[in-house]
């Protein structure tokens, strides 16, 4: 049976109007909103052709509801990429012990943020690694979604950071730091991050412009796909099991960890693997 919110999830995901769709589909607009609104449930035929029009398995249409986060961009394509990533991970929650939000309360400043998570007075390290060792989910906006910033957002009291695929590295660990700031609620994030960065003392050299040249990449999702490819749980795998394409996946992921890895076998590890990040 459809699930409403999941066409609907699906068409803002390919940016599509339900007229585009119709286009697409053969399905009627008016049927379309009909379907979406629950005011009618479409034959297993229908469901099938919408899918194909909409690059979805006809599985994720008539999954259960999707989760909703507590706030996201302006642009809803990019919050429709955040609802599949925030659905990601809560698989990844059913099978692996992820770290739990470890935030210092709200506008703490840059100095007392680094002084609770112990850091010298050096350039800040792998801010993407660094969020993710205090609970933050941190994953990419898919290349369709490149005119949208990087962005966050809560969800049932765990905080996700969404980052620009085609930020600069620079940009990137800056953009992750911002977002950080935007966690703890402050007023002027850009201010806040370029304290958190680079404290005053400092000196701006040539082993911190090294150090912004470099791609921040994700230790959590790497340590989970190689878990998962011990056991013999492929990229794809995943992604059916998260009744999406293998592009999708890779997109929520790309820059941040290579997905592209050899391995068969039937999904899913046994048991639930505790997964800790060490800094």
């Amino acid at each position: 049976m459809l699930t409403p919110s999941r066409l609907t999830l699906a068409r803002t995901r390919r940016g599509l109007t339900a007229a585009e769709l119709a286009r697409k589909s053969g399905v009627s607009a008016r049927a379309i909103g009909e379907y979406e609104r629950g005011q009618r449930r479409p034959k297993p035929a229908t469901v099938e052709s919408l899918a194909g029009a909409l690059a979805f398995p006809a599985a994720f249409l008539t999954a259960p509801e999707p989760p909703r986060p507590q706030s996201g961009p302006d642009d809803a394509q990019a919050t429709a990429a955040a609802q599949l990533a925030i659905e990601f991970n809560g698989w990844l929650e059913r099978l692996f012990v992820l770290p739990q939000p470890n935030l210092p309360p709200p506008r703490t400043s840059p100095g007392s943020t680094r002084a609770a998570w112990r850091l010298d007075d050096g350039p800040a390290p792998n801010m993407v690694q660094l969020l993710e060792s205090r609970g933050v989910r941190v994953f990419s906006l898919p290349v369709d979604c490149a005119a949208q910033e990087a962005f966050s957002c809560w969800h049932n009291g765990t905080p996700f950071v969404f980052l620009n695929p085609a930020a600069t590295p620079e940009q990137a660990r800056f953009d992750a730091t911002r977002q950080l700031a935007v966690l703890l609620g402050h007023d002027e994030p850009v201010e806040f991050a370029a304290e958190f960065l680079m404290p005053e003392k400092q000196f701006y050299g040539t082993g911190y412009r090294r150090w912004l040249a470099r791609r921040e990449t994700s230790k959590l999702l790497t340590k989970v796909f190689r878990v998962l490819r011990e056991n013999g749980t492929t990229p794809l795998h995943v992604a059916k099991e998260l009744n999406l394409g293998l592009e999708e996946l890779n997109g929520l992921v790309f820059g941040l960890v290579l997905t592209a890895l050899p391995g068969g076998g039937e999904p899913g590890p046994r048991g639930r693997a505790r997964l800790t990040l060490v800094h």
